[in-house]
């Protein structure tokens, strides 16, 4: 008989006479006669209870079960006397499809620390809360997709593998089919130039933004920062849409309208795995997220925030000054303290935004903006792009960029170019924010950390 998952065994309408339940042990509870297994199989967050009655076949089995084993229990679904539950399975045959060693298995505690669970990622998701943030990571994603389908976005996939630096900044990790240790130039490697793994999928998306309009990309970026932060990892997710004959006002726009949707859709299809975060994670989770779903945010010049920051009587880690790049204690001040909901900073001065940024009419600030949202900071970096080409080549002169080495992109700006805008989304921040956790290593399936990579 096919297996039936448990979510719905648990939201059937009436009884079943024949049913296959196949999942995980959480509890084992033995009486006289009968016992009790709790089952979960990943599919919700519920578990749901089987209660067998002892036949010598059974004894046996159960005698192999405890805690973490895969088994398969066959027999009926009824109403359940037991508070809390709706249905049980009255089982009448105990499978054990794979046992757990209860000397050795390390989730038999109720609790473990985040801590502690991350050094064992690849049995964590069988925790309450670890399989609620894959299920909600699962079903962000798809969010994503059915935003932007939603609104005629085509979904392009862009290289993995590039020669260009998106940011300029060159923390880049190298990509090589040379042997380790090797002086050979890189003539001699296999795309004949260095390359390495992308940091943004930006300036590929651009050109297809300057083809068929509007455009996103969504996938895997690397950046070899040595950073230790809960914000920060090796290899994370972005979205990063590009809209064609756009400006920074379109680029808020849509960088609200995206963020209110999301959480609507996980408020919508995962509220029971949500709850669980509101209830033992961050108290404070759902009235953050209701304000952020029913107020505007605020758009804040970045000179004006700098005078706020500079006013306020908040002591800082890190000194304010116009000209310098904000913290997440700035930012997190802004969102948190200041508005009370999240804050679009945009202008910010040209010597820490990249080439590729829109200048300005005061030859100072270039048309970049910033989302920062409660408990996280920065949520999307974005700008309307420079699109005018004397601008653009005098910018990447500036900044020491070889006009040889972005032919393809300055091409964009010979032939009919264009204004847009666009920006990027980190995934795992978002799911932070819809989650309440603070750690950027809890909501990714095996975090790629300095001096980390185990699994």
């Amino acid at each position: 008989m096919k297996r039936t998952k448990i979510k719905q065994a648990l939201n059937a309408s009436s009884p079943v006479d024949e049913i296959v339940i196949k999942g995980w042990v959480r509890t084992k509870r033995d009486n006289k006669g009968f016992s009790f297994l709790e089952l979960n199989d990943g599919s919700c967050l519920m578990n749901i209870q089987a209660v067998i009655d002892h036949t010598p076949e059974i004894v046996a089995a159960l005698e192999r079960i405890g805690t973490g084993a895969a088994v398969a229990v066959s027999g009926e679904l009824v109403a359940s006397p037991g508070k809390g539950q709706q249905w049980e399975v009255r089982g009448k045959t105990l499978e054990v499809i794979g046992e757990a060693d209860q000397e050795t298995f390390p989730l038999q505690k109720k609790r473990h620390s985040d801590e502690f669970l991350r050094g064992i990622a690849h049995l964590r998701p069988r925790t309450n809360k670890y399989g609620a943030i894959f299920r909600i990571r699962s079903e962000l994603a798809q969010a994503v997709h059915k935003f932007f389908a939603d609104k005629d976005f085509f979904y392009i996939h862009t290289p993995i593998i590039t020669g260009s630096d998106c940011e300029g900044a060159g923390e880049m990790f190298r990509v090589t089919s040379l042997g380790a240790g090797s002086q050979e130039p890189a003539d001699n490697d296999f795309f004949g130039k260095p390359s390495a793994l992308t940091v943004s999928g930006q300036l590929s998306i651009e050109m297809f933004s300057l083809s068929l309009g509007d455009c996103y990309s969504f996938g895997p970026t690397f950046r070899a920062e040595n950073s230790n932060t809960p914000r920060h990892v090796a290899e994370f997710w972005m979205i990063e849409p590009e809209i064609a004959f756009a400006d920074l006002a379109d680029d808020m726009d849509l960088g609200e309208e995206m963020i209110k949707y999301l959480i609507t859709h996980i408020l919508d299809n995962c509220a029971e795995d949500v709850e669980l975060f509101a209830k033992f994670v961050d108290k404070t989770l759902m009235p953050t997220l209701e304000n952020i779903q029913k107020e505007p945010f605020k758009r804040l010049p970045y000179t004006e925030a700098i005078e706020i920051l500079k006013k306020t009587k908040k002591e800082f880690e890190y000194p304010v000054e116009w000209g310098m790049d904000l913290q997440t204690e700035h930012e997190r001040f802004l969102c948190e303290e200041q508005f009370k909901k999240p804050v679009f900073v945009y202008d910010y001065p040209k010597t820490i935004k990249p080439f590729y940024m829109r200048m300005n009419d005061d030859n100072k600030t270039v048309a970049a903006m910033d989302c920062l949202v409660p408990r996280i900071g920065e949520l999307i970096g974005g700008s309307q792009r420079e699109e005018r080409m004397d601008v653009l080549t005098a910018r990447m002169a500036e900044m020491n960029l070889s006009e040889e080495e972005y032919w393809w992109y300055l091409d964009s700006r010979r032939y009919g170019s264009a204004p847009h805008a666009g920006f990027g989304m980190g995934f795992e921040r978002m799911l932070m924010l819809v989650t309440g956790v603070t750690n950027i290593r809890d909501v990714m399936p095996f975090p790629r950390t300095p001096k980390s990579l185990e699994f």
